[in-house]
């Protein structure tokens, strides 16, 4: 064992003796209540052992591990049984482990006896048996929990570890804490420490067991920290890797360019900094940074529901140490206090391309000669929205009779790199693009280029209520082509449009995405993986069905980044059917607005305008759970328009009469839970135009078996052995099938496998939906829910 380690531990125990005794003095209270009510011989057992027991608190109940209310249960039934129970547990002549083994075998016949309903299982573990010793003999055991004995042992290299499903490790166990209260008991500092907090209702604990015990649950947690930065690794972290940093970094809900450049700056200035040398050294102002750290920090915790600091304020020291830890300054630096990047944020940041991101604020220079124009459209003559991006319009200054266009002026005085507000007039009536003048008249004709497309466009209602828009040109005679826009007004649009429409993320930032990536992340071989990026190439309509938990919405997304060559968000997008979705959701109808009804275009719609704009571009629109909705009311007309031999061919939209096609660059990958019995059959019209691609769980594949080796975690493989024990039970079942099974995904993406997270998979995902499938045959849930618990409580 380790001496030097130990020594440090219980040293940095002493110096947390304060907040480790107010959140654990609980127990030497407990005790000694116990003490006091226990007697065997009671004439209303049930009555005591409930009595006693009623200060244990967490130690006998906690999520999904309920070992007391059990054994009232099973006394309730038969209290004499469970009295002979206690007796023979408490027979100090026998061997501890034999006696455990017994009350554990014991508490499953009373289970098999009595069983019920609401009985899951009787939770008579290893754990649950040392606390009823503990409490009986505090001067003779200790607490035993496979995790915390591990955790220790391995801190203080204590030679033995504990074994799973064997109740031979609690001696073991026994064996390290009396190593550790010798040395406990050589600190007379911290003995007397220990005695003072007790008073008449706490046990004495004169053999310092319960101290013993309480130093190893501290050091199983602990972990070494550098006291000057705050908050410490032991008192608060807000569990977030490095991996889903970087994820974060690319959400633009969570990151906006502004906390991205906050991030940039303090990685340039070597992760740590206050926000008055940022401010001096980079510009903006300390509130910038101080109100943009807190801002980040709830939007982070918003999207990852991480834990906070203790705080009952909404101050910013409940939300900074989401980002950072921090330390006063001192009198040689600038500002008053120094926060610096968590280490998986930063090594997430060095990871991310900022290069776009400015590093100094640059003071704006308005080029005077510049200027700005709103370009009205009839979309029944010509589109902007079906403008390529690139593409340019060629405006004439006369019309078909040769009149001069209405305001002729404003085509005379229009100039190269002049901004140009793309609006579409009746009865579309929305901000659809940006564009700019590409060159002065030529007498004839103003050519006009298309710079962007607006996803979310924006409406004439919109900008029609803002009072600094009241003189703008085109509000006061709409009648014309081409109308003048002050700086003041291209600005207050532009502020609008930017709220709905951030800028593009530059392409360049973007990490290419390989089918080498989409076969380390999916766990799908490459002969699948060839067959159904050929299927998505050529049919350009799949469905991926399979069971619960196979990776279907997983497997789509990256199936989309593959296709794509990028993982561009941008180029994406995600719905999920349901029986109310409707035409008017997914393609465009009329929707109430103030005292009347205005067309309102649909996210399909919307996507399809997007895609038809950059036709270099690949774009994917993926649908979740598409059987669920009305499929030939949800796509109307639009039924034949997805199929391959009509993409780009044009029909005439029955709502507001203008062209429309679904563009060649568009594909659409939908989902199906094959286990949802409460669905029909996918209709044939929808059948014909989607390739249909069965995925199955992938424990045995390469990458599963991997993922698993890398976690090292016996209790996992366990209960993935009991999984395709149970997947060949569902598929045999002639009601079920394959399509029932239980899929590997409910058991991914995890960097440390817990107990806690298995059992709350296997009470809540897995046992429910086994539930629904034999709702008629009692036993065999009853035997699955006792195989896939024993694992866990082995």
């Amino acid at each position: 064992m380790n001496s030097e380690s130990l020594e440090q531990i219980i040293s940095d125990y002493k110096k947390d003796f304060s907040r480790i005794s107010s959140e654990e003095v609980y127990k030497w209270e407990a005790i000694q209540w116990f003490q006091e009510r226990w007697d065997i011989n009671a004439e209303n057992f049930t009555e005591m052992l409930t009595n006693s027991f009623a200060k244990a608190d967490n130690l006998l109940t906690a999520r999904n591990y309920f070992p007391k209310g059990m054994l009232i249960e099973f006394s309730n039934k038969d209290s004499e049984a469970v009295r002979a129970m206690f007796l023979d547990l408490f027979d100090e002549s026998k061997e501890v482990v034999e006696r455990v083994d017994t009350f554990i075998r014991t508490s499953q016949n009373l289970l098999e006896k009595y069983g019920e309903e609401s009985w899951k299982q009787h939770y008579q573990t290893a754990n649950s048996i040392s606390t009823y010793l503990f409490f009986r003999y505090p001067d003779s055991y200790y607490l035993y929990k496979p995790q915390k004995f591990k955790k220790m042992a391995v801190k203080i290299e204590f030679p033995e570890l504990p074994k799973r499903g064997r109740t031979e490790s609690i001696k073991a166990y026994f064996s390290m804490c009396e190593e550790i209260r010798s040395a406990i008991m050589k600190d007379e500092e911290l003995c007397k420490m220990s005695q003072q907090r007790l008073g008449d209702k706490h046990y004495p604990d004169n053999a310092f067991h319960i101290l013993t015990d309480d130093i190893i649950y501290f050091g199983s947690r602990y972990e070494p920290e550098n006291s000057e930065w705050w908050p410490g690794e032991t008192s608060y972290h807000p569990d977030i890797t490095t991996e889903q940093w970087l994820d974060l970094l690319h959400n633009k809900k969570v990151f906006t360019n502004d906390s991205l450049t906050i991030m940039k700056r303090l990685l340039d200035n070597g992760g740590q900094a206050t926000c008055t040398e940022l401010s001096q050294k980079y510009g903006e102002s300390k509130g910038f940074y101080n109100i943009g750290s807190s801002s980040l920090a709830k939007r982070v915790h918003k999207e990852t529901n991480c834990p906070l600091l203790t705080k009952d304020d909404d101050s910013n020291s409940k939300w900074w140490p989401v980002l950072y830890v921090g330390k006063n300054a001192t009198k040689n630096e600038v500002g008053s206090y120094i926060w610096r990047l968590r280490p998986e944020l930063k090594e997430a940041l060095e990871k991310t391309d900022l290069s776009q991101i400015p590093l100094y604020t640059q003071k704006e220079t308005e080029d005077s000669t510049r200027q700005y124009w709103w370009l009205n459209a009839n979309p029944k003559t010509w589109s902007f929205s079906s403008l390529r991006i690139g593409e340019e319009q060629n405006f004439t200054l006369y019309n078909i009779t040769g009149n001069k266009r209405k305001i002729f002026q404003n085509f005379l005085d229009a100039n190269a790199d002049d901004y140009v507000i793309g609006y579409e007039s009746t009865p579309v009536k929305q901000v659809v693009a940006l564009g700019r003048i590409v060159q002065e008249n030529d007498g004839e004709h103003l050519p006009v280029e298309k710079l962007e497309s607006l996803s979310e466009p924006i409406d004439y209602s919109t900008l029609k209520g803002i009072k600094e828009l009241e003189g703008m040109e085109y509000f006061q005679n709409p009648n014309g082509t081409l109308f003048k826009l002050t700086k003041e007004e291209y600005d207050v649009i532009m502020d609008i449009i930017r709220e709905q429409n951030p800028l593009p993320q530059a392409k360049e930032e973007l990490p290419a995405y390989t089918k080498e990536d989409f076969l380390d992340q999916v766990y799908l071989d490459e002969i699948h993986y060839d067959t159904l990026m050929s299927l998505l190439k050529h049919k350009k309509n799949i469905i991926l069905q399979g069971a619960p938990g196979v990776g279907k919405t997983y497997t789509a997304k990256r199936l989309a980044y593959a296709l794509i060559g990028t993982e561009d968000e941008e180029r994406i997008e995600f719905i999920q059917f349901h029986q109310n979705y409707s035409y008017e959701d997914f393609i465009m109808g009329y929707k109430p607005h103030g005292d009347g009804f205005d067309l309102r275009y649909g996210v399909f719609y919307q996507f399809c305008k997007k895609a038809e704009s950059n036709p270099d571009d690949k774009y994917v629109f993926i649908i979740d759970e598409i059987n669920r909705g009305n499929l030939s009311k949800i796509f109307g007309e639009l039924l034949m328009l997805i199929e391959k031999e009509y993409r780009g061919t044009k029909v005439t939209m029955a709502y507001n009469g203008l062209p429309f096609s679904v563009p060649a660059n568009l594909y659409i990958i939908g989902m199906m839970n094959t286990a949802d019995r409460s669905l029909a059959m996918i209709d044939y019209a929808l059948r014909r135009r989607f390739s249909f691609f069965d995925m199955a769980p992938a424990f045995d594949s390469e990458g599963f078996k991997k993922y698993q080796t890398g976690l090292d975690n016996e209790m996992l493989d366990e209960v993935i052995a009991e999984i395709k024990m149970l997947n060949q039970d569902i598929a045999s079942d002639p009601s079920l099938g394959a399509g029932f099974c239980i899929g590997h995904s409910y058991f991914s993406g995890q960097t440390n496998c817990t107990e806690e997270w298995l059992s709350e998979v296997i009470e809540y995902d897995i046992l429910p939906m086994l539930r629904e499938y034999w709702f008629d045959e009692v036993e065999k849930v009853r035997k699955w829910e006792s195989r896939l618990r024993g694992v866990l409580h082995d």
